[in-house]
């Protein structure tokens, strides 16, 4: 039996919020199978799609992963996970926050609660995981020029309208902005940040979103002949997190079928 070669994330570390279910799931484990030390986070171990947790297939690609549980609107404790992964590891490589909660219904319909809850986790969430990753990330000695990568887990309704989702549209803009802030002030340190966006992404959850009506709107706008899976999201960020990705931050990857070129 022959020895599979090293991934190209071999010796990193990586952390993962929002990981237990949906895209953040299929990201870690992608990100695992690619050789990366994945710290898998979120709030809950539940899997929204049903499967065992996460912790349980990341084991078997990666026995030194594992999961860590992580409420991204608590600050300290993402600065203090971002600390514990560079203690064991020497070093925080690569920081993918995808955590998100949706939101619906326009401005009028958005009650400062139903915002509050949409921003603590979309955008402080966001805020908090980069302001812990980047720290840590500042403190450590360049590998190949390169101190640390973020991609940053956006949307196509952080780029157009979202009619019916106002606050989620709204965060997902903000945090392409601080993926804009941060790929330009820290380029000089060896911080390399850019975003993947999603279109429509069929991750077995149930709701209004996939209602029979929306996947054939959906499915209608897509130009090629399916809709999108966590898959492809997570071959999207472990392109962006590649070594061999050079040259390329600021840059918000669409992952939508075609759907924003139509």
């Amino acid at each position: 039996m022959t020895t599979p070669p090293p991934g190209p994330l071999s010796g990193q570390s990586a952390l993962v919020t929002g990981a237990s279910s949906g895209i953040g799931r299929a990201i870690a484990l992608r990100l695992a199978r690619a050789g990366a030390t994945v710290w898998a986070t979120d709030v809950t171990e539940e899997v929204v799609e049903g499967g065992p947790p996460v912790a349980v297939p990341l084991a078997e690609i990666s026995p030194a992963s594992r999961f860590a549980p992580l409420d991204v609107r608590d600050h300290a404790a993402c600065a203090e996970l971002c600390q514990r992964i560079a203690t064991e590891h020497g070093r925080l490589d690569l920081v993918v926050p995808s955590a998100m909660t949706p939101g619906r219904g326009s401005l009028a319909q958005t009650t400062p609660e139903d915002w509050r809850r949409v921003m603590s986790v979309n955008v402080d969430g966001v805020y908090n995981v980069l302001s812990g990753g980047l720290a840590r990330m500042l403190s450590q000695e360049p590998v190949d020029e390169v101190r640390g990568r973020i991609v940053i887990i956006g949307s196509q309704h952080g780029m157009v309208a979202s009619p019916g989702g106002f606050s989620y549209g709204v965060s997902k803009a903000a945090v392409l902005q601080m993926m804009r802030q941060i790929a330009v002030e820290h380029a000089h340190e060896g911080i390399i940040c850019n975003a993947v966006s999603p279109g429509k992404i069929l991750t077995g959850k149930s709701g209004p979103a996939v209602a029979p009506e929306m996947i054939a709107y959906s499915e209608a706008r897509t130009p090629l002949p399916r809709l999108g899976t966590p898959g492809d999201v997570a071959q999207a960020v472990l392109f962006l997190a590649d070594p061999a990705t050079t040259f390329v931050t600021g840059h918000n990857l669409l992952v939508d079928g075609g759907w924003m070129a139509g």
